[in-house]
């Protein structure tokens, strides 16, 4: 049959031209952007995916530069301390050739307490002045805030810590143990009463975490006269003395489990009754009355009598702290703390409400959702000559602006002794928040910096798998497109060309 009003084979061909120019030109578009998913109707479930996965990459790229802009802001900050560090131990060497008293003239001495004093200033400057993007990292614009410390808190310093915007977190100490002193009590029964040998005398070497010293005592002296002997010794041995009793309470100068009392007696003629060395129980350490039992005689004392001292234990917030003396110290994600309590606090088993931390510390974003899970509070304390090298002398606490002239520790007429503490203090401060910071750069910054990379790299992956232009294959489709489209050009010319025909049935 021929029909020339409906050229039903032209019709076939049009569509599958148009089926094939349809396909041909998505492969030109594909191979052109690179995308196989350029509109929602390529493929809806792919470009929800695909776009999901581009919200992730941008967040970690955000992250990364996060990451990145912290540890430039700790590399301003640290050099900013590296400074100070140098011009602290130029500060320690001052001092140390200023104590050879006889070989050093006036003018030698008003010199160096000159450069002293030009040192303070220089640390005081670079505290006021270090910054990044004109905001101050030194001058204590990034340490924590913090109220309500408790008067059985001697210091304490806030590293790190995790809250919400509003939020204040307190910061509650419960004492499991005590910390003590090693302790010793030596009884004499009152005044030594030695044999009648004039020669005779009650020796005995007391040593403690700083040094031994040999003590030598004739009959009739008295148990204040072997306290001052003690006493006078006390800052190379480490080992205070108490009268009490009937005789001479000896302590560690310090707390903890690296303080000790060590007794060892090597003459003690005629001495006997009430006389030894006794043991005071950790939880009596303070009580001179003895107990029988625990005492060793000095006729019997053939070798030296010792007793350590013990560190505080206790939780902060629900973690186990880590204790030395009197100090506690935690490190957790949330918290990252130290503290030093009082000798009374940190000799009763009791809860304390220590300090509240209101806000403060510098905060860093460094993770690509922007939660508390994600941020990192450090803190950065001021510098400043007047908050750094924390000593306490009777009492007191002075820092490394009182040697400056005029005050208390001053090379003229200062104790040196002390300055060299104060400054030896300052140098562990200074160099414990270096450490802090270089070790936020290389474990937290540098750490975060990789795994961020990483899971960068393999969400761009899953990304270009479902949305990238696999070229290879999209080629072979063009080439196939190509030639099903000049096919189809071609029939469909013939499909037109076929209602000529019927000219030759009217003709």
């Amino acid at each position: 049959m021929s029909r020339i009003n409906t050229n039903v084979n032209s019709l076939i061909a049009q569509r599958i031209l148009g089926t094939q120019n349809a396909s041909l030109n998505k492969s030109l578009e594909r191979l052109s952007t690179g995308f196989r998913i350029n509109r929602g109707s390529d493929d809806p479930a792919g470009l929800i995916a695909s776009e999901k996965l581009r919200s992730e990459k941008a967040t970690l790229a955000a992250a990364i530069g996060n990451a990145e802009r912290a540890e430039q802001v700790v590399n301003v900050a640290e050099g900013g301390l590296q400074e100070v560090q140098n011009l602290l131990l130029e500060v320690q060497s001052l001092v140390t050739s200023s104590a050879n008293d006889a070989g050093l003239s006036t003018e030698e001495r008003d010199a160096n307490q000159l450069q002293i004093d030009q040192i303070l200033q220089t640390v005081d400057r670079i505290a006021s002045t270090t910054s990044f993007q004109g905001t101050k990292l030194l001058n204590g614009s990034f340490d924590f805030q913090v109220s309500g410390q408790a008067t059985t808190v001697l210091e304490f310093q806030v590293d790190g810590a995790k809250f919400t915007n509003g939020t204040n977190t307190l910061v509650q100490v419960l004492v499991t143990q005590s910390a003590q002193h090693g302790s010793i009590f030596l009884s004499t029964d009152g005044a030594i009463a030695l044999d009648d040998d004039a020669n005779s005398r009650f020796t005995f070497d007391v040593a403690g975490a700083l040094g031994s010293r040999e003590f030598s005592f004739a009959s009739g002296a008295t148990a204040a006269q072997i306290v001052t002997a003690i006493n006078s010794f006390k800052g190379s041995t480490g080992v205070s003395a108490a009268t009490g009793g009937t005789g001479v309470q000896l302590k560690s100068t310090g707390f903890g489990s690296d303080q000790f009392v060590s007794v060892n007696v090597d003459t003690a003629p005629g001495l006997a009754g009430n006389t030894g060395v006794y043991f005071a129980s950790s939880a009596d350490e303070d009580v001179v009355s003895t107990v029988a039992a625990s005492r060793t005689t000095f006729a019997t004392a053939n070798g030296a009598i010792r007793d350590d001292g013990q560190d505080i234990a206790a939780t902060i917030n629900g973690t186990t702290a880590a204790g030395r003396g009197l100090n506690l110290s935690v490190n957790t994600d949330g918290l990252n703390a130290r503290l030093t309590l009082n000798s009374g606090a940190a000799q009763a088993i009791a809860s304390i409400d220590a300090f509240t931390i209101t806000g403060g510390g510098a905060e860093f974003n460094i993770g690509p959702r922007v939660d508390i899970a994600n941020q990192v509070r450090l803190g950065i304390g001021n510098i400043a000559s007047r908050n750094l090298g924390s000593e306490y002398v009777s009492g007191v606490s002075y820092n490394l602006d009182d040697l400056g002239s005029g005050k208390l520790f001053d090379l003229d007429d200062g104790d040196l002794s002390a300055s060299q503490d104060i400054i030896n203090n300052a140098i562990d401060q200074v160099s414990s928040l270096r450490g802090r910071l270089g070790s936020f750069q290389k474990n937290v910054v540098g750490s975060t910096i990789n795994s961020l990379n990483i899971a960068l790299e393999n969400i761009s992956a899953a990304e270009s798998s479902i949305r990238d232009t696999d070229f290879a294959s999209e080629t072979a489709e063009l080439t196939r497109s190509q030639i099903l489209v000049a096919a189809a050009t071609n029939t469909l010319a013939i499909a037109n060309s076929q209602p000529q025909n019927v000219l030759g049935l009217i003709g």
